[in-house]
């Protein structure tokens, strides 16, 4: 369908209505709930779904990828897979900052026109899409993130568009909240006086989406649907290693805008390189209006620091700690920590990288974590589906450095040597089993910054009523303190503790 014959705009809405308001329910009781289903399997999708996404995937390797976007001056792509060390081969138009910002902003009058309700189905329309597509996205993931397969589907598939129709629905009641006209009447000195109010929503300006290289589709959709939904047209800023994904979603919205008569430059790709990046000029572009940023604390931080007269939402990664204080199946414990310690190689923002540990415990633990990461790691099909492979080079020299480190901590104990698994399916693939270090509470020096990938410090502590602290550390040490404990009912005073961040442990 072209522009000339757009889809019926109604109809749209209609069809999405039901969703929209099974959204809205599940953020006013916090149930759960999802329109898309998590699981690759066939059951669900049918024997050609899958077949036809990885075609379509395999596709489009060493090929250009087609966005018709404005300012088009070269095609550049750098994308490696982790899984066969290759290149991808695929390349993506690069356009000009100013034309990107200038087409969205003329894009940006009738978008804002229109009536919420249908800003928010043609969003929903996207998701929709997106979910059809999701097979192609699944490949398209796993080969410049390195995540695995059934992650790759789920986690950057449905799960990922839960949390953008979650925000999609956030964004709707905020809206629905503005009431569209009132009348205002009061007596003034004796004289009535009535005033008849309009309000209209207005947008903000452009959004801007800066996406992370290792789980690019996560933040991403709840910025764009959330943008998008209140008016606001997105130009969506992938990592240079990993473009694929993104410009895949970018794609499925420029289609759904195009076939109801909207300007599809209310969704734009800006691809860049290491070497030349475009991210602050368009941060410092007046017309953009909302950032939304995942990426490294370096950059997140900096823009924390000078961004202002917008707004700024930025996710970036920190030192996540869990602690065990008691067990009552040690086993247990250990096997859900080793988990989420493997869990994509250890490249994610809620990786825990510090475990402290009861004295009277440490040693145990320390065993009974080594055992249950080596479960893992010695079934390939297993290790596969769990840790992926790891993105880049760069992860690997830093659980080089950390290892390299440990020389110069007498006190450190390695339990487990850093190794690769062989990969079931890609023998080529860039893998790397957890480093799993034993440290003395007191010295911070190795645990106390983040070390992203393949890293575990189990550190024990002397005093259980005092949290291990020292001045200078960074302030995510203290925020996230997930608790290992018997299963038992909290307490509403313990759930109060728990849930403080000022309150000790």
């Amino acid at each position: 369908m072209d522009a000339r014959s757009p889809a019926p705009r109604d109809a749209v809405v209609a069809r999405h209505a039901d969703l929209i308001e099974s959204a809205l329910d599940a953020i006013r009781t916090r149930r759960a709930w999802s329109p898309f289903k998590d699981s690759p399997s066939t059951k669900i999708h049918g024997p050609d779904k899958p077949v036809a996404g990885k075609a379509a995937f395999e596709a489009q390797l060493g090929q250009r990828f087609a966005l018709d976007l404005p300012g088009v001056t070269e095609w550049v792509g750098a994308e490696v897979s982790p899984y066969t060390q290759q290149p991808l081969g695929v390349t993506y138009p690069v356009s000009t900052p100013e034309a990107l910002i200038a087409a969205a902003q003329a894009a940006m009058p009738d978008w804002a026109a229109v009536s919420p309700d249908l800003r928010a189905a043609l969003c929903v329309e996207m998701a929709v899409r997106l979910y059809d597509v999701n097979f192609e996205m699944a490949h398209g993931v796993m080969h410049v993130a390195g995540q695995s397969y059934t992650q790759a589907f789920s986690g950057s598939g449905p799960n990922a568009l839960d949390r953008g129709i979650e925000a999609l629905a956030y964004a709707v009641k905020a809206m629905r909240d503005v009431a569209p006209n009132g009348r205002y009447e009061r007596d003034f000195a004796g004289e009535r006086v009535v005033l008849d109010k309009t309000y209209s929503i207005v947008p903000r300006g452009v959004g801007l989406v800066i996406c992370c290289a290792s789980f690019p589709t996560w933040n991403a959709y709840p910025a764009m649907f959330a943008s998008l939904a209140t008016g606001n047209p997105v130009i969506v800023k992938p990592h240079p290693i990993a473009v694929l994904p993104m410009a895949i979603v970018v794609r499925e919205c420029r289609r759904v805008l195009a076939d109801h008569g909207f300007d599809p430059n209310l969704v734009t790709l800006a691809v860049d390189t290491l070497e030349a990046p475009v991210a602050q000029h368009l941060v410092d572009h007046p017309a953009v209006q909302i950032v939304d940023f995942t990426g490294s604390p370096r950059y997140g931080g900096h823009l924390e620091r000078t961004v202002t007269g917008k707004l700024l939402f930025t996710e970036t990664a920190g030192v996540n700690t869990v602690v065990v204080e008691s067990a009552g199946d040690m086993d247990a414990a250990a096997r859900a920590i080793a988990r989420a310690s493997c869990l994509f190689s250890a490249q994610m923002c809620t990786s825990p990288q510090v475990i402290y540990v009861r004295p009277d415990l440490a040693d145990a633990f320390g065993q009974a974590l080594v055992e249950q990461i080596d479960a893992i790691a010695g079934d390939p099909a297993l290790a596969a589906g769990i840790m992926g492979a790891i993105q880049g080079a760069v992860s690997l020299k830093a659980v080089a450095d950390v290892r390299a480190a440990l020389d110069q901590h007498p006190k450190a104990r390695v339990l487990r040597e850093a190794a690769p698994y062989v990969h079931p399916q890609f023998p080529e693939a860039r893998t790397l089993t957890p480093l799993v270090v034993a440290v003395d509470g007191s010295d911070p020096a190795l645990y106390a910054e983040e070390h992203f990938g393949r890293c575990c410090s189990s550190c024990a502590w002397t005093a259980m009523r005092r949290w291990p602290r020292r001045p200078g550390w960074p302030a995510n040490m203290a925020r996230s303190r997930p608790i290992c404990t018997p299963p038992t009912r909290p307490s509403s005073t313990a759930r109060r503790r728990c849930t403080s961040r000022r309150a000790p442990i």
